[in-house]
């Protein structure tokens, strides 16, 4: 073999490899691109399911309040028909007024409580800024400090949320 046939064989070898490494280069990117492609697509399908569960979560949200809403519509609406039945009759003294309107505030009361609601603020309980507003003040030694002599507007809560404080008259 002479020297010429030597370099040619070389070049081809040369070539032969630098084919091969550029095949492997372009398979490796190809690797890479897929990866890459699926990554990609991976991050979309989560970006998709999160818009997804916050779409779900508002509207379990909206129907929960509205749930809520239509419990508290349903437990009311028997005080309201008691007032209407009252007003309704004509021929009705006033003490006959007077009891159903009571019997209707208390059922009315029994409802709410049934909801969670607490009424407080009544004259001799110990005064908290937290809970009560003192409207008035008075001094007077045969009253303790701090002590609700009179309720304007009795308080109510539920659970532990103030829903409106009781406007109070304080002593000392």
């Amino acid at each position: 073999m002479s020297k010429k046939e030597k370099d040619e064989e070389i070049l081809e070898e040369e070539k032969t490899e630098e084919v091969k490494e550029e095949a492997q280069a372009d398979k490796e990117e190809n690797t890479a691109e897929k990866e890459l492609a699926d990554v990609k697509e991976q991050l979309l399908r989560t970006a998709a399911e999160y818009a997804n569960y916050r779409a779900r979560s508002a509207k379990e949200k909206e129907q929960t309040y509205s749930n809520a809403k239509g419990n508290v519509v349903a437990e009311i609406l028997p005080a309201i028909d008691n007032l209407e039945r009252a007003l309704s009759q004509e021929n009705s003294d006033y003490e006959a007024l007077k009891k159903g309107v009571q019997m209707t505030l208390d059922g009315l009361m029994a409802s709410l409580e049934k909801l969670g609601l607490e009424q407080y603020g009544e004259s001799g309980d110990s005064f908290d800024p937290n809970i009560h507003n003192a409207v008035m003040h008075i001094e007077d030694e045969s009253l303790g400090e701090n002590v609700i002599t009179d309720v304007f507007q009795k308080g109510y809560k539920i659970g532990d949320r103030v829903i409106r404080p009781a406007m109070v008259k304080t002593a000392n």
